[in-house]
């Protein structure tokens, strides 16, 4: 893809989600690794309803580990894999206690070995929480990114991260991964893609494919 698609891509993207964000709610780095870590498999909004209640009650990791582990699987059981999450969680917040002085590390290598901390979870947490620079590629990204030709059909989601890293601006790295997610929960949806009035169907093969099979197009404002 040339850099002048490319950058069609991002600054169309970008007209639609100017205020793209991270959608889950924290207030420390803490929070967020904790709030990640449950939003595998599970929506953000799920997430937020659980964790209200649950950074109320655990505000540090020695209050995860002060109850028993049934306790926080009962206070999580609305999220998805909650029995596995709940204990990664706390040998989570026991790592951090015995060889982090109890903080989050700020380096994606450290992160990464934390129980229940995978490749994405650690970009999601160094770029919100740390500022730096990261692509965090979930489902909403590897789809948009390979509906628009910014991946192939067939790459992985490392792959995927790569090729996002080479051809998107480092500064922009992070806001343009709330973009695609935001333009990927909310306009080009897994079963419902609103093909009709996307801006960027041109570029987009699934797109084009959807409308000459029936879908048809409206004007776009």
């Amino acid at each position: 893809m040339t850099s002048k698609r490319v950058r069609h891509i991002l600054d169309t993207i970008a007209t639609m989600f100017p205020d793209a964000r991270c959608e889950l709610n924290h207030s420390n780095p803490f929070e967020l690794t904790i709030a990640v870590v449950l939003s595998a498999q599970c929506t953000d909004e799920t997430v937020n309803k659980v964790t209200a209640d649950l950074f109320r009650k655990y505000r540090k990791p020695e209050d995860y580990l002060a109850v028993p582990l049934e306790e926080l699987e009962q206070d999580i059981r609305r999220i998805g894999l909650f029995r596995n999450k709940a204990k990664n969680i706390q040998n989570l917040c026991r790592m951090l206690l015995d060889e982090y002085g109890g903080d989050v590390p700020k380096r994606h290598e450290e992160l990464i070995k934390l129980p229940g901390v995978g490749r994405k979870t650690a970009n999601v947490v160094v770029s919100n929480a740390f500022g730096v620079p990261a692509i965090a590629v979930d489902t909403h990204v590897e789809r948009v990114s390979k509906r628009l030709g910014l991946a192939d059909p067939d790459d992985s989601v490392l792959e995927v991260e790569h090729k996002l890293m080479k051809q998107v601006p480092r500064d922009e790295w992070t806001i343009t991964h709330h973009r695609l997610i935001f333009f990927g929960r909310y306009h080009c949806k897994a079963q419902n893609p609103q093909c009709a009035v996307c801006p960027l169907i041109d570029q987009c093969k699934e797109g084009k494919r959807r409308m000459k099979n029936g879908t048809k197009r409206k004007s776009i404002p």
